[in-house]
């Protein structure tokens, strides 16, 4: 374990003057800012680089019913992962699917997230890219300076973005109805099949990198760029090998803490999911994380919720249909993206230091 400090390694950024959600788009597309025109009513060309990731199936299936999106085939360099690809999936090779499609959805290994939207940013397509979106600081930094200097969207794929217990959860902290913000805790742990501890054991996050990026997103967006990050990367599971498999790392700002953890060793993980914000005037918990169940409570009224202890009902939610009617809607001239460059290179520095990869 190593501590890593923002003050003691000095980290030479690079400050976007506009950021890649906001970026123009191509000449065929409206103009920045513009309300969407006809142009909306298309569908978007969009296919697979990649197809080994587990999120793949789902978003496949997505967009192949999806009335904003027409899906136009994968590209997979596995023999072995096409062979138990979708059925009737058109297979194409990456040149082809890079010259057929506007959209590009990023989800093989993530040792090939980077590489994969590299090739598909310079070809200047949209891209998707599912999280972690690369595994060094410099690498990212490559991609979103490709994002906008082709104009193209550049989505990163953290699956609880749109999420509505956690959207309102951190709007009551954002938003001062829990008063000071002074701790906040996040868990995601899962049961992981030894079978695929080889694939997590090759960055040396392990479990805080693959499943602990997600956390890092979240507190991220909410408290900003940490002071000081200080991972703690543990091998506890009952296997002859080097994964961390349980892991954590503590989050310092000026006023506050933030402490998350991951591990790959419990059953039936799902329920005990959660994100907490602790403040002076309240505090907000969602668990489980999906389906989301938000419960807020205050010490005096604030914004639309009253005094007290209370569960908020949030809207059904389905991973995934948000993100990408807001990718369709920033590549089409809508709204655009709403997590800028400058924050999503703040949460790929943060998530490199709390997997001591910096």
């Amino acid at each position: 374990m190593s501590e890593t400090s923002s003050s003691e390694a000095p980290f030479d950024r690079r400050r976007f003057l506009v950021s890649v959600s906001a970026a123009a788009l191509s000449a065929a597309s409206p103009a920045r800012g513009a309300a969407p025109t006809d142009n909306a009513s298309r569908r978007i060309q969009v296919g697979f680089l990649g197809a080994a990731y587990s999120h793949f199936t789902d978003k496949y299936r997505l967009l192949r019913q999806s009335a904003r999106f027409e899906l136009v085939g994968i590209a997979e360099d596995s023999a072995e992962v096409r062979s138990r690809g979708p059925e009737g999936a058109r297979w194409l090779s990456r040149e082809a699917l890079l010259d057929k499609v506007e959209l590009v959805v990023v989800e093989s290994n993530p040792e090939h997230h980077a590489r994969d939207a590299r090739d598909a940013l310079s070809a200047g397509r949209h891209v998707h890219l599912e999280k972690p979106p690369a595994d060094s600081l410099p690498a990212f930094r490559e991609l979103l300076d490709l994002a906008r200097r082709n104009r193209c969207q550049l989505q990163v794929g953290y699956m609880w973005r749109y999420n509505p217990g956690i959207r309102s959860a951190l709007e009551s902290a954002q938003k001062g109805w829990l008063g000071d913000v002074f701790l906040v805790r996040a868990t995601m742990n899962t049961l992981l099949d030894p079978s695929r501890r080889p694939e997590w054991a090759r960055f040396r996050g392990g479990a805080m990198f693959e499943q602990g990026s997600h956390l890092v997103d979240m507190v991220v967006r909410l408290m900003g760029r940490p002071v000081r990050v200080t991972p703690f990367l543990k091998t506890s599971g009952p296997h002859d090998d080097h994964l961390a498999d349980n892991t954590l790392a503590i989050f310092e700002y000026p006023r506050a803490w933030a402490v998350i953890t991951s591990a790959p060793l419990q059953p039936n993980a799902g329920p005990h999911r959660f994100l907490e914000i602790l403040g002076t005037a309240g505090s907000a918990r969602v668990q489980p994380i999906e389906p989301p169940s938000l419960h807020l409570d205050l010490r005096n009224p604030a914004g639309p919720y009253p005094a007290g202890r209370q569960e908020i009902p949030v809207p059904r939610y389905e991973r995934y249909v948000d993100e990408f009617n807001a990718l369709a809607d920033a590549i089409q001239g809508g709204p655009p993206l709403a997590v800028s460059a400058d924050v999503e290179l703040d949460i790929q520095e943060a998530l490199m230091r709390a997997c001591d990869m910096l």
